[in-house]
């Protein structure tokens, strides 16, 4: 073991995220001022997270062989900023493809959903369904 393979598995994964953004246009391909924005944010916001779990005793680095063993900081491994976009990355594209599936069912459907409150006063007039949504 080379001590590199938990960083390259990382870094393989934040690429095929950003093969799926790319097909799709759906985080960084599609708005990437606002996208790098939202992924600072949210970078900055588990690192202070993480600062946190540290301080307290929470969260500590055991050893690991596939880690590299480089540390930013006192039980702060090179990995973890980068598990960390990653994990900002994953939760974006996931989110934005939720919704443009969601859209594009709505849209396939004729915007009527039995489950959900209908915009003419709680009944759907859709073929699927002729009674009251609750």
């Amino acid at each position: 073991m080379t001590g590199f393979e938990y960083l390259a598995a990382l870094l393989l994964s934040t690429a095929g995220m950003l093969v799926i953004d790319f097909r799709y246009r759906l985080f960084f391909f599609k708005d990437w001022v606002s996208a790098s924005l939202v992924t600072a944010l949210g970078l900055v916001f588990f690192l202070v997270w993480d600062a946190f779990g540290l301080a307290l005793g929470v969260f500590f680095r055991g050893p690991s062989e596939p880690a590299t063993g480089i540390v930013l900081g006192p039980e702060m491994p090179l990995e973890e900023p980068v598990f960390l976009v990653f994990l900002s990355l994953c939760t974006m594209v996931l989110y934005t493809g939720a919704v443009r599936l969601l859209e594009w069912r709505r849209a396939r459907r004729g915007a009527c959903y039995r489950w959900a409150r209908h915009p003419r006063g709680g009944r759907c007039s859709c073929s699927r369904s002729r009674s009251p949504v609750p």
